[in-house]
C-alpha cells in the first residue's frame, strides 16, 4: 500500500513553509496534533525522519527536501487535474490565484471578492502579492493565473496583459524629517545626505528592477510597501510613495509631500492572465476588473 498520500505532502510543503508543526496547523486549518501525529505516522512508515527539530523550530532533512522536491510537483498536477475535470463538469476552475503588486492596497479588491463568493461557483480564492517584477513572474512561472502588476511587463513576456489605468507617486518624508524644512525643489544634492528607503522586488527569476536609489547613496531596502510607509512616517528616511496607500497619512501629517526637480512618473497599472482557454472564474475576473473604474485607486 502506499505510503505517502497528497494530504500528507500538503502537511508537509506547509511546515516547510511556516517553518514549524504550530504555523502549518494554523495555515492548513488543523489542529496542532493532527499534524504531529501525521508526520510521525509517515516517518514510521517510511522508516527515516523528514524532518530535524530543534525545539518548535524545524527543517527538512535530506530525504525530506527530496520528497518535498517531489511532492510539491505531484500536489501541482493533482490540483490541475482537479481543475480541468471541475472545468469540464461546471465550467469554473476549482481554484483562482490572483496575485496584485504590494503597491495596491486590497482594499481595491474587497468588493470584487464579495461579489465573486456571491456567485457560489465553488471556486477558491488565493490572493498573494508581489513586488514590481515579482507579479509577471509568478504568471510566468505557473504560480498565478491572474496579475495586477504595476510597471510595464519584462522583455520577452508572452503571457495576456492589458493597461488599466494609471498609479501615481509622490515624494514624501516625516515632517521631522530635516528635507521637510528645504524650501526649494529638492535635487540630487539635497538627499545626499539622507537615507533612501527602498522596496526590494520579489522576482527570483527574472531581472529585478531597481526604482529609488542611486548606487553608493545609503539606503535601508524593505520587503514591501507597509514597511516602507512606516519608515518613512517613522521619519528614518525619504522615497516615493503611491497616493493611492497614504491618503490618510498625508492628511493627518504623519507625511508631508515635498517637491522635487525629478519627479517619479506614473506607472501603469497592467491586468495579466496566462491563458486563452480560460474558465469561467479567470473569465469573470478579467470582464471585472477591466471595467471603467473597476479598481478605485486615487
Amino acid at each position: 500500500m502506499l505510503k505517502l498520500s497528497l494530504d500528507a505532502i500538503e502537511i508537509i510543503d506547509a511546515i516547510d513553509r511556516g517553518g514549524s508543526f504550530a504555523a502549518a496547523a494554523e495555515a492548513l486549518h488543523k489542529v496542532p496534533s493532527t499534524i504531529s501525529y501525521t508526520v510521525a505516522k509517515l516517518e514510521e512508515q517510511l522508516g527515516f525522519p523528514l524532518f530535524v527539530r530543534r525545539g518548535p523550530r524545524v527543517s527538512l532533512t535530506p530525504a525530506g527536501s527530496e520528497l518535498l522536491s517531489e511532492g510539491r510537483w505531484l500536489l501541482r498536477s493533482a490540483a490541475d487535474l482537479e481543475s480541468r475535470l471541475r472545468r469540464i463538469a461546471t465550467g469554473y476552475e476549482s481554484e483562482l490565484r490572483l496575485v496584485h503588486d504590494s503597491l495596491l492596497p486590497a482594499s481595491a479588491l474587497v468588493e470584487h471578492i464579495r461579489a465573486f463568493e456571491a456567485l457560489g461557483c465553488g471556486t477558491r480564492l488565493r490572493i498573494g502579492t508581489e513586488v514590481m517584477t515579482g507579479n509577471w513572474e509568478a504568471l510566468r512561472e505557473g504560480r498565478a493565473d491572474l496579475a495586477l502588476a504595476i510597471g510595464d511587463p519584462p522583455a520577452g513576456f508572452a503571457q495576456h496583459a492589458t493597461r488599466l489605468r494609471a498609479i501615481d507617486f509622490v515624494f514624501c518624508v516625516a515632517p521631522s524629517h530635516p528635507l521637510a524644512r528645504v524650501t526649494h525643489p529638492l535635487g540630487e544634492e539635497d538627499l545626499l545626505e539622507h537615507t533612501a528607503i527602498v522596496v526590494a522586488d520579489s522576482a527570483r527569476l527574472l531581472p529585478a528592477r531597481s526604482i529609488g536609489f542611486v548606487a553608493g547613496r545609503s539606503r535601508i531596502t524593505v520587503a514591501n510597501i507597509e514597511a516602507k510607509i512606516e519608515l518613512q512616517v517613522a521619519g528614518l528616511g525619504y522615497g516615493f510613495l503611491p497616493r493611492c496607500r497614504i491618503g490618510m497619512a498625508l492628511k493627518q501629517r504623519e507625511l508631508v509631500e515635498l517637491e522635487v526637480a525629478a519627479p517619479r512618473a506614473a506607472e501603469p497599472l497592467w491586468l495579466a492572465w496566462t491563458a486563452d482557454d480560460a474558465g469561467e472564474a479567470l473569465k469573470w475576473w478579467r470582464a471585472r476588473l477591466q471595467a471603467p473604474d473597476a479598481l478605485v485607486v486615487p
